[in-house]
């Protein structure tokens, strides 16, 4: 017995026998790396960028602590302007698309940066209601089309089945623009009368100049596509463009146009659906800090803080949601469940002036909020490509939009009306159920597995 099992014994024994990969481990292997790369080349510089979109959108929040008492503005103007960016946003969101697939994503994606860097500096300028409105429609037409563009662009990226993490990793940025504006508002503000400037315009100048530092970043950093990603192997951008092409085949090869994109009734129904989101968001986003002083009787600095808290939690709630809808591959109570939380968290706040309640319920608006975004988006890609999907999300963007209009404008006018901000919010728990409801519909429409198939 023993001669027998020494004849077995390999002739080298420090050296283990390793079987070649099957095809199958090869190209997964190849498919781990390339979206590897992918996502440590593409989403923290995306990321960045729309982290920055995002504080130059609502750091007037935090600038009309001190704007609106040393320039006489309203609650009602303040909400006018607010809301005005998302108008003109909205009316050059699909021209905007269409010339991103003109010029290519790197150079008409740092061309907005620069354009919107600039024009959010200059609101330092502001004097009047007049000039307030204007410089923010200005800023809506300068940043008109970055989302869009850039979930669009991840299309080119990543298969469905990975995009819900791309959304929301590189969308985290979101919640933590919210914490980095919220822990730099106050000292920004704190400088009041340096340089003979006040406080809200040191902190539109500090928060305005990364963009335009930014936007050559993006020139010089940004491929265009896969096909022009040098630190991509040959396999790993041939394993990219055949899990997109095969897709696209599984999805039809109907004709993908803009009059596809327009007469899509699932088209409309997502931009009526962010529309409910945005309103009721924005609605709160606008509010933040001035409803955070109200209840807490804080400074400014210490308002700050809170608020960044909360987009922390924001963004531990997008990732752990986006995480687990593609873990389970499930979008539609990923999408239901943190809407009806959001809900629940702005009547808590409508209701109630208690820090200790409404504090707690901002944390479910802001969680809830977050967690929708990453499997939302991805229902787009499965039944717009080409250039209908570039016109289809910047559809739904621009309806979606005019939600950003609708919630500020509202608050101003409530808070004139009422003399307090609890009123507005808990009217706001309606547009987020409202969404709710029509992603129910969306779900009983067209089921998952037939959302690529058009209803008769």
């Amino acid at each position: 017995m023993l001669k027998t099992q020494a004849a077995r014994k390999p002739e080298n024994p420090g050296l283990a026998v390793v079987p070649p990969l099957t095809e199958e481990a090869r190209e997964a292997a190849i498919g781990r790396s390339a979206l590897r790369k992918a996502s440590l080349r593409l989403l923290p510089l995306i990321g960045l960028g729309y982290g920055i979109a995002y504080m130059d959108r609502v750091n007037v929040s935090f600038a009309a602590l001190q704007m609106n008492r040393q320039l006489n503005f309203s609650a009602t103007v303040f909400g006018l302007g607010a809301g005005l960016f998302f108008l003109s946003y909205a009316v050059f969101e699909i021209p905007s698309n269409l010339l991103l697939m003109r010029f290519g994503a790197r150079r008409w994606l740092a061309r907005i940066m620069v354009t919107w860097g600039l024009i959010s500096m200059a609101m330092i300028f502001v004097r009047t209601p007049v000039e307030f409105c204007v410089m923010r429609l200005l800023l809506g037409t300068a940043e008109a089309g970055f989302f869009p563009g850039v979930i669009f662009y991840l299309m080119q990226w990543f298969p469905a089945g990975q995009r819900a993490k791309a959304v929301s990793r590189f969308y985290i940025a979101w919640p933590l623009a919210s914490t980095v504006m919220g822990g730099l508002a106050g000292w920004l503000m704190h400088q009041d009368g340096r340089l003979h400037l006040a406080g809200w315009q040191w902190l539109l100048l500090a928060e305005g100049l990364p963009a335009v530092l930014m936007s050559a970043v993006f020139l010089l950093g940004l491929p265009d596509s896969p096909v022009k990603a040098r630190w991509l192997t040959e396999d790993e951008r041939a394993w990219i463009l055949q899990k997109l092409m095969e897709e696209s085949e599984a999805r039809g090869h109907g004709r993908h146009g803009l009059a596809e994109a327009f007469s899509d009734g699932r088209v409309w129904l997502l931009g009526g659906f962010f529309f409910c989101v945005l309103l009721a968001w924005y609605g709160y986003a606008f509010s933040a800090p001035a409803l955070v002083q109200q209840v807490t009787g804080l400074s400014t600095t210490l308002v700050g803080f809170i608020i960044a808290g909360l987009g922390v939690a924001g963004a531990l709630a997008m990732l752990g949601n986006g995480w687990d809808s593609d873990r389970t591959g499930e979008r539609f109570w990923h999408i239901v469940t943190p809407l009806v939380l959001m809900a629940a968290g702005y009547v808590m706040v409508g209701l109630s002036v208690s820090p200790m309640i409404v504090l707690p319920a901002l944390v479910l608006v802001v969680g809830g909020n977050a967690a929708v975004h990453g499997p939302v988006w991805t229902i787009p890609a499965e039944f717009l490509q080409g250039k209908s999907a570039a016109a289809g999300v910047a559809t739904i963007n621009m309806i979606a939009i005019l939600g950003g209009f609708v919630g500020p404008y509202w608050m101003g006018v409530s808070k004139d009306a009422t003399g307090t901000l609890q009123r507005g919010l808990l009217t706001i728990a309606l547009p987020s159920l409202l969404a709710a409801g029509l992603m129910v519909i969306l779900w009983r429409k067209w089921p998952p597995g037939r959302m690529a198939l058009r209803a008769d």
